[in-house]
C-alpha cells in the first residue's frame, strides 16, 4: 500500500535530516484536501520543533527525500506546514491490475485466537420484536462480521430473557382474559399473541390502581395492593419455587414466542451460535450472590435482600436479591457473564446493549471485579442511542411500539411502490421480483439504521430509506447492479477481467484516479470500523464509492469507448468497485441484486 511506503520513508527521512526516530507507525497521514493538488498529506509541524527550522523548509526537505526513496512519488507541493504528495498514475493503475479479481479485498484472514464473543438481541418473551429490537441486531450482527473481516474469531450468542416479573405479567393476563386462546386458533403470530396480553396485563393493572386510588389510597400504596400485580409476583415466587402448572405454562407461552422470533430473525437475516436462557443462568448468578454473601462482599438488609455497595466506587448501593428471594437482572447476568466465559474462554465479552443501561453494565463490571473474577476487565458495553419516529418514542406495554414483523412488510410495499414507478421491473418473473423486493426492502432498512454513528439517538423514516437517490441503501443496490449489467456486456464482447492485463502507461482522469483511491482505502475503513465497532463507517465509506463511480460513469463512456486499453481499463475498474460494494453491503448485512 502506498501510504505504507510513504509512512516508511517519512520515518527514514526524519532520522537522516534530523536525527529522529520515529516508528513509522506513529506517522500520521491523510487524504489531499479537494482543493489542492495531491492525493495523500503529512502534517509536519510535530517535526518543527526538533528540526528546528520552519514548517515550509521541513515539508520541502522531507517531501525531496521521500520522493527519491518512494518510485510511485511523481511530485510533491508544499502549503504551509502541509506536505502534498502526487501519486503517479502508474501506481494506480497497478494497484487496480494487482488486485481487481480479489474476492477477498479489504478482508484479513481468520487469526489463530481467543475469541471476541458478542451478546445482541436479548429479547424478552412477553412481546414481539420491534424497531429498537432491529437496531440491536442488525448493529450486533454487522459489528460480529466486521470483527470477522479483521481475522477475529468471533463467537455470536443471544440471551433470551425467559423468564422475571415481566413474563408473568403476560401468562397472568393469558390466565384471565384468553379463554385458552392459542396461535392457532387465532391465526396469530406467537410472539404477536403474548405480547397482546403483555398490553392487556397493563390497561387491567393501570384501571386496579385507579379503582383504589378512588377509595382514597395513595398511588405508591396502591401499585403495590393491585390484586392484578400481586397475582404476577406471587407466580415468579412459585416459578422459581417449580411449580409445575405455572412451568407448563410458561413453556407453552414461551415455545409460542420462540416461534414467532425465529420467524423473525430469519427474514432479518440474524443468527447466532449460541443461545442463552435467564431461566438457565439465573441460578448460577443466584450461587454467586451466596458465595459474595460468605466472602462479605455483599450484605443481607433486614427484609432479606441482598445488596452491593458500591458508594466507594461512584456508583451506588445494587439489589441482587429480592427481599423473597428472586433475582433480578444483575443476578442473572453475573451468572451468564460467568458461564459465557467458560464456554467461550473469552478475549473479550460485548453487550450490545442501549445506552440506558450504562450504569447497569458499569455495576456489573464492578461486581464481576469485587468477586475476584479478573477477567471482568473484558467486559465491554457497545452502548447504542434509541431509535425514535416521527411521533416520539415507543412503549411495549401501551401496545405503542412499530413491530419488526409489520415495518419489514411495510418496507416490502414501499420498495415494490417506488420500483413499479420507476419501471424497475420489466422483464422479471414474479419470483424474481418478489426476491428483488425483499433485498431493496432489506437493504433500505438495514442501511438507514447502520449509517448511523452507534452512539447516537436516530430518527427513522421509512419513506426517506427507501428513496433511489441519495445516501440510502437503495441508490447503492441501483449502482451495483448497473455495474453489473456493464460487465455482462462486456463479457459479450470478449473482455474478461480475469484474463485482462491493464496496461500502466495510461493516463487516468481525475474522476477515474478517484474512484481507485476511494477503492484503495476499503482495507482501512473496515480495521476502523473494527476499532470503533462501528458499522456507520464501512456504510457512509460504501455510499461514498457508490457516489465516485456514478460521477465518473456521468462523465466517460465505458463500453462505448473506442480506445480499447482505456475500455479494458475503465470495465476492470468497475468490475472492482462492484465486488468492494458487494463486500461493503455484506459486511452491513445486505445482499446486492443483479439486476434491478
Amino acid at each position: 500500500m502506498i501510504k505504507t511506503k510513504i509512512k516508511n520513508a517519512v520515518a527514514e527521512s526524519l532520522e537522516v535530516l534530523y536525527n529522529l526516530q520515529i516508528s513509522s507507525d506513529s506517522i500520521e497521514l491523510q487524504p489531499t484536501k479537494k482543493e489542492f493538488e495531491g492525493d495523500v498529506t503529512l502534517v509536519v509541524f510535530p517535526f518543527v520543533k526538533q528540526a528546528r527550522k520552519s514548517p515550509e523548509m521541513v515539508a520541502n526537505e522531507i517531501g525531496e527525500q521521500v520522493k527519491n526513496r518512494v518510485q510511485w512519488i511523481e511530485s510533491y507541493n508544499v502549503i504551509k506546514g502541509f506536505l502534498n504528495f502526487v501519486v503517479s498514475d502508474k501506481y494506480w493503475l497497478t494497484f487496480l491490475n494487482e488486485n481487481k479479481t480479489n474476492e477477498n479485498y479489504g478482508i484479513t484472514s481468520t487469526k489463530n485466537s481467543k475469541p471476541i464473543v458478542i451478546e445482541y438481541s436479548s429479547p424478552n418473551t412477553n412481546k414481539p420484536l420491534h424497531l429498537g429490537h432491529i437496531r440491536n441486531n442488525l448493529l450486533g450482527w454487522s459489528v460480529a462480521q466486521i470483527l470477522k473481516a479483521n481475522g477475529e474469531n468471533v463467537k455470536m450468542v443471544n440471551l433470551v430473557n425467559d423468564r422475571g416479573i415481566h413474563i408473568c405479567k403476560s401468562m397472568i393476563a393469558w390466565q384471565m382474559f384468553s379463554n385458552g386462546e392459542t396461535p392457532q386458533s387465532s391465526n396469530e403470530k406467537g410472539d404477536h399473541l403474548v405480547g397482546k396480553y403483555y398490553v392487556l396485563f397493563d390497561k387491567e393493572y393501570k384501571k386496579q390502581i385507579a379503582e383504589l386510588m378512588e377509595q382514597g389510597i395513595d398511588e405508591q400504596t396502591a401499585k403495590q395492593q393491585a390484586p392484578i400485580m400481586q397475582q404476577a409476583q406471587q407466580m415468579l415466587v412459585k416459578w422459581e419455587q417449580g411449580d409445575k402448572d405455572v412451568r407448563e405454562l410458561w413453556q407453552k407461552m414461551n415455545g409460542w414466542v420462540y416461534e414467532g422470533f425465529n420467524q423473525t430473525y430469519s427474514r432479518l437475516g440474524i443468527d447466532f451460535d449460541k443461545i442463552y436462557y435467564e431461566s438457565d443462568t439465573y441460578k448460577l448468578g443466584k450461587s454467586l450472590v451466596e458465595q459474595g454473601l460468605k466472602d462479605n462482599v455483599f450484605y443481607r438488609k433486614e427484609d432479606g435482600s441482598v445488596w452491593i455497595d458500591l458508594t466507594n466506587e461512584g456508583l451506588d448501593e445494587k439489589l441482587l436479591l429480592r427481599k423473597d428471594q428472586t433475582s433480578v437482572y444483575m443476578t442473572q447476568d453475573l451468572g451468564t457473564a460467568t458461564l459465557r466465559h467458560n464456554d467461550f474462554s473469552s478475549d473479550k465479552l460485548i453487550y450490545v446493549v442501549g445506552n440506558e443501561q450504562i450504569y447497569h453494565f458499569q455495576v456489573l463490571k464492578k461486581v464481576m471485579e469485587k468477586l475476584g473474577f479478573d477477567w471482568a476487565k473484558d467486559i465491554y458495553h457497545l452502548s447504542y442511542g434509541m431509535v425514535e419516529l416521527p411521533n416520539g418514542k415507543m412503549k411495549s406495554r401501551e401496545g405503542t411500539v412499530v413491530d419488526a414483523d409489520d415495518l419489514m412488510q411495510q418496507m416490502y410495499e414501499e420498495a415494490k411502490k417506488i420500483s413499479e414507478q420507476h419501471g424497475k421491473n420489466q422483464d422479471m418473473s414474479e419470483e424474481e421480483l418478489d426476491k428483488l423486493y425483499n433485498i431493496l426492502a432489506l437493504g433500505a432498512l438495514k442501511y438507514f439504521i447502520l449509517k448511523v454513528d452507534p452512539t447516537k439517538t436516530m430518527l427513522f423514516n421509512p419513506e426517506e430509506s427507501i428513496d433511489f437517490n441519495g445516501n440510502t441503501g437503495p441508490f447503492i443496490q441501483y449502482t451495483y447492479a448497473r455495474i453489473r449489467s456493464i460487465i455482462r456486456k462486456a463479457e459479450d464482447e470478449g473482455i474478461k477481467v480475469e484474463t485482462t492485463q491493464i496496461i500502466d502507461t495510461l493516463t487516468l482522469s481525475d474522476k477515474e484516479k478517484e474512484v481507485i483511491k476511494n477503492i484503495s482505502t476499503f482495507s482501512d475503513v473496515v480495521k476502523e470500523a473494527a476499532k470503533n465497532y462501528s458499522p456507520s463507517l464501512i456504510a457512509n465509506y460504501v455510499y461514498n464509492l457508490a457516489k465516485s463511480f456514478n460521477g465518473f460513469y456521468q462523465d466517460s463512456s465505458i463500453l462505448k469507448e473506442e480506445d480499447i486499453q482505456i475500455k479494458q481499463m475503465r470495465v476492470c475498474l468497475a468490475y472492482m468497485t462492484s465486488e468492494v460494494i458487494k463486500t461493503a453491503m455484506r459486511l452491513l448485512g445486505i445482499e446486492v441484486p443483479q439486476r434491478m
